[in-house]
């Protein structure tokens, strides 16, 4: 891991991308509290933010804190840029930080290739075996259903199955949020807006 106080390279991409208007904390779940003018002028900040970045410094970012790797994704999943989905997929599944799992499993679904819900289960098949670890097992589950409804796949109901991974991850000690398909609508409304800033980017980059 590289680390931002020590490296000048990537203090500078921080600089540049990560903390402007406080980007890393309203990416997720508090992007969905913007209104008016607000959520317009942060979509368009976020838009410009991943035109601007090159492949190479969004890999230098993913190879940072939990900060930078969340900004990064963001980035990757507004400009369309599937090739860093097994690398996002890799940061997933390391579970290395806390607070970027949700916005791996977001740039994942809304990609929503096959190969992006192979990634997804590659995570919960070792995380939900780990009911004493409380990640990101919620927001993965609700990115598959997710890219289940998008490519008309079942591949969360065996997680789902009466006595499966997903009830007995839940069953166990600590405490834990049941309902999936309340995941499912939070990540719903996280692609939602991810397309939003998608689209934009992509009539950034025809000129419009």
């Amino acid at each position: 891991m590289r680390h931002a106080n020590t490296d000048p390279e990537l203090m500078d991409l921080v600089r540049r991308f990560v903390t402007p208007g406080r980007r890393y904390l309203r990416l997720g779940g508090s992007s969905l509290g913007l209104s008016g003018t607000e959520r317009v002028a942060f979509m368009r900040a976020l838009v410009q933010a991943a035109s601007e970045i090159t492949p190479a410094e969004l890999s230098i970012l993913l190879e940072g804190g939990w900060r930078e790797c969340k900004t990064a994704s963001w980035l990757v999943v507004v400009a369309g840029r599937t090739e860093f989905s097994s690398r996002i997929g890799e940061l997933l599944l390391a579970s290395g930080g806390p607070y970027a799992g949700k916005a791996y499993g977001v740039t994942l679904a809304t990609f929503g290739d096959s190969a992006d819900a192979d990634l997804l289960c590659r995570y919960l098949d070792h995380y939900l075996l780990r009911p004493d670890l409380v990640y990101d097992q919620g927001s993965a589950l609700g990115a598959l259903l997710h890219l289940d409804s998008a490519l008309g796949s079942e591949r969360a109901s065996r997680y789902l199955a009466a006595g499966g991974l997903w009830q007995r991850w839940t069953d166990a000690p600590p405490r834990k949020e049941r309902d999936p398909q309340g995941y499912r609508q939070f990540v719903d409304q996280l692609c939602t807006f991810a397309c939003e800033c998608a689209e934009l980017f992509a009539a950034l980059e025809d000129g419009d």
